[in-house]
């Protein structure tokens, strides 16, 4: 499966913008479907945003739709979540989650099957 480590989360005044990166080891990153989840306290892990494994296709969470974009380089291994007019119902533990599948279908949440350790997003009002 891998290992994911994610990177680039902080504190940002509601309104901002941050990029999440999550950087993947293993061979199998190439052709797995990857995605974003995120966990605010005392509320369960939910989806965010999910990227085929080629991607040409991206799926969101319509909490986020139109704000955040999903999108990664193969080369580099690396999935990225651009998150922009930040809200403080945003704030949350964020997570990066591989998969056992290469698809995503448009509207639709992922299941992940493996996790990065987590990068906290504070966004202040």
């Amino acid at each position: 499966q891998g290992q994911l480590v994610e990177s680039g989360g902080g504190l940002v005044q509601s309104g901002g913008s941050l990029r999440l990166s999550c950087a993947a080891s293993g061979s199998a990153f190439s052709y797995r479907a990857m995605g974003w989840f995120r966990q605010a306290p005392g509320k369960e892990r939910e989806f965010v945003a999910a990227i085929s494994w080629n991607g040409l296709t991206t799926t969101y969470a319509p909490s986020v739709n139109g704000r955040f974009t999903i999108s990664r380089v193969q080369d580099r291994n690396t999935v990225y979540l651009q998150m922009t007019s930040l809200k403080s119902e945003d704030t949350a533990a964020y997570y990066c989650a591989g998969t056992s599948g290469a698809s995503v279908v448009p509207g639709r949440p992922i299941r992940g099957d493996y996790w990065g350790q987590g990068t906290q997003v504070t966004v202040s009002s």
